[in-house]
């Protein structure tokens, strides 16, 4: 299989007068292609700070990661773009733009086709998402959480990466609005063949769409595999987080699963 994603010995420490705090020490990780891998870690573990280095939104103080073969930062600003998709947890929508501007924003500044080609592949991506073409015009207030979302992953799609990174991609969704968004996610999955990096602690989202856990903890990836992979390693936060009273109900949707096992 073909390595999407490589990460090695990764360390980020944030530094401030008087005090050092080490996120990440000497971090290993992979993704081949066609993957769902989900990360899960603690409060504070470095999840997202993670997904903005894979972004090139931030720099790690050493290691190596790249994309495709090549580190975040030598993509460029249009190269970044064509490889990696976000949906930031909040949808990051711009307010002032229309639903159908959001989604061709990225497109559009790269200034490399017409206007009016830029709108139909727009349009594509808002009923990809299944969003109906009189959306197009609504501005962001006028959306729901889970509108706003689906926005945000058109958005992520119009320049059809190879990899795309979800941040909480379920987070202040009710529980119908969810169920929805997770079976589009696994929809496009399918049909795109998309390689997907998500962080989430929804874990009936987990669930459902991974095809492979990481666990963040200790400044590093702790064990990676299936749910029952995962589960079977001794560690605190994975006892707590699977193996606690919420664990438990979620535990009930992964027999119902099978191919998550």
């Amino acid at each position: 299989m073909q390595t999407i994603l490589e990460i090695r010995q990764l360390s980020t420490v944030f530094e401030s007068p008087g005090r050092r705090f080490v996120v990440h020490k000497d971090l290993d990780f992979s993704v081949q292609r066609g993957e769902v891998v989900s990360i899960v870690g603690g409060s504070g573990s470095g999840k997202t700070v993670l997904l903005r280095q894979i972004l090139g939104l931030e720099t790690p103080t050493s290691g190596q990661i790249t994309v495709q073969g090549q580190p975040p930062e030598q993509l460029g600003h249009q190269g970044a773009a064509a490889c990696i998709g976000m949906l930031f947890q909040q949808g990051a929508l711009f307010s002032a733009f229309s639903v159908i501007e959001n989604i061709a924003f990225p497109l559009r500044e790269l200034k490399t086709l017409p206007p009016k080609l830029v709108r139909e592949a727009a349009m594509v991506k808002l009923q990809m998402v299944g969003l109906k073409p009189d959306d197009a015009e609504k501005m962001p207030a006028d959306l729901s959480g889970g509108m706003i979302k689906r926005v945000a992953l058109a958005r992520a799609l119009i320049m059809d990466p190879p990899l795309l990174l979800l941040d909480e991609p379920t987070a202040g969704l009710d529980p119908e609005s969810s169920d929805g968004f997770v079976t589009l996610l696994r929809s496009l999955h399918r049909e795109l063949e998309l390689t997907v990096i998500m962080v989430t602690h929804d874990l009936d989202t987990l669930y459902e769409l991974s095809t492979r856990i990481a666990v963040l903890a200790d400044q590093k990836v702790i064990v990676t595999g299936t749910p029952k992979d995962v589960i079977a390693f001794q560690h605190p936060f994975i006892h707590e987080f699977f193996l606690g009273e919420r664990g438990q109900r979620a535990m009930e949707l992964l027999r119902e699963y099978p191919f998550a096992v």
